[in-house]
C-alpha cells in the first residue's frame, strides 16, 4: 500500500477558501477512484490556511492511474495555485 501525506499552506485568506473548495471537490471523486482506501482532508485546529490531504492507495499502479484522471489534473493545479504545497509518501 502507499500513503500520501499532501501539506497545503494557503497564501492568502481567500487562497485559504479556494484551496478548501477545490480539496473538498478532489476528496469527493478520489474516493470513487480504484484501490482507493482512504482520502481525507484535514484542517489546522490553531492555523485556518493549513490543510493536509492522507491518502491511501492499494497499488503503485492504483494511485498512478488516480493521478491520470480528469479530476486530478483539474484540482490539483488549483491546490499548487492557492498553496505551498509538500507531499510525503510512504510504502508499507
Amino acid at each position: 500500500m502507499i500513503r500520501l501525506n499532501v501539506s497545503m499552506i494557503a497564501a492568502t485568506e481567500d487562497g485559504a477558501r479556494k484551496l478548501r473548495e477545490a480539496a473538498v471537490e478532489l476528496v469527493a471523486f478520489s474516493l470513487r477512484d480504484k484501490g482507493c482506501i482512504s482520502y481525507d482532508l484535514y484542517r489546522s485546529e490553531t492555523n485556518d490556511d493549513r490543510y493536509m490531504i492522507v491518502e491511501t492507495w492499494e497499488s503503485r499502479e492504483d494511485l498512478k492511474a488516480h493521478q491520470e484522471t480528469d479530476h486530478f489534473k483539474r484540482l490539483v493545479p488549483e491546490l499548487e495555485k492557492h498553496s505551498d504545497l509538500t507531499m510525503t509518501e510512504f510504502e508499507f
